[in-house]
């Protein structure tokens, strides 16, 4: 088996605003497999000063994995723990090669055109025009769950859009996401938790930063809206540590980004323990090209999670490589006859 990387820079429609700057360009890695005549690809995602795993020996350790790839798939994953984003890569790539079609990792009722998912509609941060203009758009292509990313503009502005949505559209009609990005001072997160749920919202995702577990799980013992974790999972590798984390917070809900918490392996270690907590959960992919993502949407599907899923970013890239996956009224569906233009890649 011969194994081979390449990196591939990702450019935004439009800049894209999050509490943490604006993105113009997104810098993915591609691992290819090649096997006896067959090929498989997985996409290494690393989200620049958020994954664990932004680290200067980066791409010696996807070096490191392509001279190792005889390995095998279980044996890299753990030898790659502290680089959940190549976890990733490496368990697509394999699961790529072993199939038929390399782009079709999970068959199912989804991938043959049966079924579909619902999703959420991503509104991203900029000025209060900017980001109504979001909420219409999404609105008006049929979406029945919004997210906003908030933290960045004034707190007042932000609850003025939200009650523009909800003078149209009551929780039953529109489900309300919020992402704070951990923008939350600690002195005033309950009071705007407070104000926020006059707005009858689904949830709200990492109001204060990260590694502040007292307080977190303070906050999610008698906060008035339920509270998701989000960026506190990243990092946390071993099943007994991540245990602890969501024992000690007990949140009403976790996020799991494969890129950023070790693949299908680490967030369904994830899953699991937050079934057996009674804590809720849904997946959300992290600005992947649409490599990655199609993976991503296919192993969420078999999962059966009837909630809103947050899938949909395939969109925001000039570059991005044309696939199959297509949107519509708010769902994810996967259309086999517009096929994959992998040319960009060379794949």
């Amino acid at each position: 088996m011969k194994a081979t990387y390449q990196k591939y820079i990702l450019d935004f429609k439009r800049p894209s605003g999050t509490s943490r700057g604006v993105l113009t360009q997104k810098e993915t890695w591609f691992i290819v497999l090649e096997d006896n005549g067959k090929r498989g690809i997985g996409e290494c995602g690393i989200l620049r000063t958020l994954s664990i795993d932004d680290q200067p020996d980066y791409e010696e350790k996807l070096q490191w994995v392509c001279q190792n790839i005889h390995l095998g798939v279980d044996q890299l994953w753990e030898a790659l723990i502290e680089f959940p984003s190549i976890q990733f890569g490496v368990e697509m790539a394999f699961r790529s090669l072993e199939n038929e079609n390399p782009f079709e990792l999970f068959p199912s009722t989804f991938t043959s055109g049966m079924e579909s998912m619902e999703i959420n509609g991503l509104v991203w941060m900029g000025e209060e025009a900017f980001m109504k203009a979001q909420i219409e758009e999404k609105l008006a292509q049929g979406f029945r769950c919004i997210k906003l990313k908030i933290g960045a503009i004034d707190f007042e502005k932000e609850l003025g859009l939200l009650a523009f949505i909800r003078q149209h559209f009551d929780a039953k009609t529109i489900e309300i996401r919020v992402d704070a990005n951990g923008a939350f001072d600690l002195n005033n997160a309950l009071d705007k938790l407070n104000q926020l749920a006059g707005y009858e919202l689904h949830s709200i995702e990492q109001p204060i930063a990260v590694k502040q577990h007292d307080r977190m799980a303070e906050l999610c013992k008698i906060t008035p809206l339920p509270i998701a974790l989000d960026e506190e999972l990243i990092g946390v590798f071993s099943i007994p540590e991540k245990r602890q984390l969501l024992q000690k917070i007990t949140p009403q809900f976790i996020i799991l980004k494969p890129s950023l918490v070790g693949g299908f392996r680490g967030a369904q270690e994830w899953i699991d323990l937050a079934e057996e907590l009674n804590i809720g959960w849904w997946v959300t992919s992290a600005l992947e090209s649409n490599i990655g993502l199609n993976a991503i949407t296919q192993w969420t599907f078999t999962l059966q999670n009837p909630m809103p899923q947050g899938l949909g970013t395939g969109g925001l890239y000039t570059n991005n490589i044309d696939c199959p996956l297509v949107i519509e009224s708010g769902r994810i569906h996967y259309r086999q006859v517009l096929g994959w233009k992998t040319d960009l890649i060379g794949f």
